[in-house]
C-alpha cells in the first residue's frame, strides 16, 4: 500500500476499534461454555470495572501496534506488528462480550486512549526496530503482570471473566517472548517506569469511566 492507503486504513481501524462494536474474533471466547455467575451488585460492578480496564488495554494495544507498524523500517517487523494486532482483536471482542454480559460498557474515553497510544507507538517505531520491539516486550510484560493481578481480584464465581483473562495473559506472554526473540532491546529503567505510571493512570480512569 502507498502512504495514502495506509493513512485511510489506519483511520478506518481507529474508528472501528474505538467507537464501533468490537470486530469479530477468530477464536471463540475461552469462557463461552462456562456458566454465567450470579454475582452480587458490588461484585458485578467490580468485575465490570476490571474488564473495562482490559478492554481499554486492548484498544491501546491496537493503537500501539498500528502506530509501530506505520513507522517500522523492516517489512518483517511491520508484518509482526500487524499480526500481533490481529491476534489482539480476539481479546478486544472477548472483553466487549464480558462487559455486555455484566451489564456495563467500554470506557467512554476510548477514542482518546487510541489516539494517544497510536502516537506513542509511532514514536517508538521511529526510534528503530530493536527499540520498538523492546517497547512491545516491556508493554506485554506489564500487561501480563496486571492480568495476573486481575485473576487475584476477580470474583471467584465469575468463571467466564477469569477464563478470558487467563487466556489473555497466556497470549501476552507469548507476544513478549516473540518480541524478545525478534531482537528487542531492553528499555532503560526510567522509560519502563514512565510506562508503568502511564498505564496506572489509564487503569484508574478506565475502571471508573
Amino acid at each position: 500500500m502507498n502512504t495514502l492507503d495506509r493513512i485511510v486504513t489506519q483511520l478506518d481501524q481507529a474508528l472501528r476499534v474505538s467507537l464501533a462494536p468490537a470486530p469479530a474474533a477468530d477464536r471463540a471466547s475461552p469462557g463461552g461454555k462456562l456458566p454465567e455467575a450470579s454475582l452480587e451488585h458490588n461484585e458485578r460492578e467490580h468485575a465490570a470495572g476490571l474488564m473495562r480496564i482490559n478492554h481499554t488495554g486492548e484498544v491501546c494495544a491496537q493503537a500501539l501496534y498500528a502506530g509501530q507498524a506505520v513507522t517500522a523500517r523492516l517489512p518483517k517487523v511491520r508484518a509482526e506488528m500487524e499480526e500481533a494486532a490481529r491476534e489482539e482483536i480476539d481479546h478486544l471482542r472477548w472483553c466487549a462480550e464480558r462487559l455486555d454480559a455484566l451489564g456495563s460498557h467500554p470506557s467512554r474515553l476510548n477514542p482518546i486512549w487510541y489516539a494517544g497510544s497510536f502516537a506513542i507507538g509511532a514514536a517508538a517505531g521511529l526510534t528503530g526496530d530493536k527499540w520498538s520491539l523492546g517497547f512491545v516486550e516491556a508493554t506485554e510484560r506489564q500487561v501480563e503482570a496486571h492480568l495476573d493481578s486481575h485473576l487475584d481480584s476477580l470474583p471467584q464465581a465469575d468463571e467466564r471473566s477469569r477464563a478470558v483473562v487467563s487466556q489473555m495473559k497466556e497470549d501476552e506472554a507469548r507476544h513478549a517472548e516473540l518480541a524478545a526473540q525478534s531482537g528487542a532491546a531492553s528499555l532503560p529503567k526510567p522509560v519502563q517506569g514512565a510506562m508503568a505510571l502511564t498505564a496506572g493512570l489509564m487503569k484508574w480512569v478506565a475502571y471508573r469511566i
